[in-house]
């Protein structure tokens, strides 16, 4: 004999299978801190300053 399976209850737990894997792949993507998202963007600026300076036609 064959197990009888819930249509209702299967698309469910699939609709929120797919939830739990959109939101890991979310932590992982958007997953910094706000320390971690000051530091990057301290260096940007950072870097960004020492190719300015560098440059031998300055814009003033």
């Amino acid at each position: 004999m064959t197990n009888v399976v819930n249509l209702k209850q299967f698309r469910k737990k699939k609709a929120r299978d797919a939830k739990a894997s959109q939101a890991a792949d979310n932590r992982v993507e958007f997953g910094r801190t706000k320390i971690e998202k000051k530091i990057s963007e301290s260096e940007k600026k950072r870097d960004k300053k020492k190719i300015d300076d560098h440059k031998l036609d300055k814009d003033s």
